[in-house]
């Protein structure tokens, strides 16, 4: 069973809701269609209910019947939801107009119905920018407790199956933040340990990747790594963390062997945790297309409910499979794994 068939067995145990603001989109409806027939979830599709029921007939989808569809012009919750947002944002600045005018925006909308319990997470991204789809969420779904940086991690899949975990590794942050304090960093690599345990289903074992192993060099950006790995080890102590290291330290057991003797992680890490967005993101770049590796994601991580942005090339089998994952990851948060 290959991993995003694993993770939609997974969602078919315990049923998440989760809204689609992009309800008139065809792939976006085609996915839907998909992960309904499948038992993949409960869906919200945002939308005209007219327009989403003709297209679905266009399209000769049989279960678009079956999903709930709110329509942001017509939408029965707006009094309550405008409360919850002056509750959230009325020392911003904003007003009851401006928060009815926020509704009628299906990406508004479906963020603050996941503020308000009425959906468990949220994919929105193929016919938006990734800034459109994540300012809703930063202004009304916020960050986990304890949280103050999101991020996002690939779930890099390796024709070579002697990485990671058969062939299957983590990197992180490769989406969100461009140059991570210490302290950030510490969060980032907790994020993707818990992503791996409660998403991609093996025990993390983490490399906080530098120029630098154990102490090899001296530099600015290699003591922020440092502080990182010793403040990711305190933030949870049930996390095998281990750096700071350079990338080949952390994959190759020969090369840890002579550049990091005892460590419990170095030569046999699972996931790789960048100082830099910089980095991380050439590095999976670079991964993926030299190697021929598949990317999954990005998975964000850090919010306090799950939303994911999608890639505007995305396909109907890329929507299907992060409804599956934001499905998994809101189950996870809700059983504390």
């Amino acid at each position: 069973m290959d991993f995003i068939e694993s993770v939609k067995e997974k969602a078919k145990r315990n049923l998440q809701r989760i809204v689609l603001p992009e309800g008139t989109e065809p792939r976006t409806l085609k996915a839907a269609d998909a992960v309904i027939r499948e038992g993949l979830a409960e869906v919200i599709l945002l939308g005209n209910h007219a327009k989403v029921m003709a297209l679905a007939d266009d399209y000769y989808l049989e279960n678009i019947g079956r999903a709930s569809i709110v329509d942001p012009d017509d939408n029965p919750c707006q009094e309550r939801y405008i409360d919850l947002m002056m509750e959230l944002r009325a020392a911003k600045g904003l007003t009851r107009e401006e928060a009815a005018r926020q509704l009628r925006d299906p990406l508004y909308l479906g963020a603050v119905m996941v503020k308000a319990g009425d959906a468990d997470g949220e994919v929105a991204g193929a016919d938006n920018a990734t800034s459109d789809v994540l300012r809703p969420a930063f202004q009304y779904i916020k960050t986990m407790p304890g949280v103050s940086v999101v991020s996002g991690a690939f779930i890099m899949l390796l024709q070579d199956t002697i990485f990671g975990e058969n062939g299957m590794m983590l990197f992180a942050d490769c989406a969100v933040h461009p140059d991570p304090t210490a302290d950030q960093l510490a969060e980032i690599a907790v994020m993707t340990g818990r992503t791996a345990r409660g998403i991609v289903g093996f025990e993390p074992r983490i490399a906080m990747l530098s120029f630098s192993t154990m102490g090899s060099a001296s530099h600015p950006m290699v003591d922020k790594v440092v502080e990182a790995t010793r403040l990711a080890r305190s933030m949870d102590p049930t996390l095998q963390i281990d750096g700071e290291m350079q990338s080949d330290a952390a994959i190759i057991p020969g090369i840890a062997a002579k550049k990091a003797p005892g460590s419990k992680i170095a030569g046999r890490a699972n996931v790789l945790v960048f100082p830099s967005l910089n980095v991380g993101n050439i590095c999976y770049k670079l991964v993926q297309r030299m190697a021929h590796a598949e990317a999954i994601g990005p998975i964000l991580q850090g919010m306090a409910a799950p939303v994911n942005d999608l890639s505007r090339g995305c396909s109907v089998d890329d929507i299907t499979g992060l409804i599956a994952i934001t499905a998994c990851q809101a189950a996870a948060l809700k059983t504390g794994t």
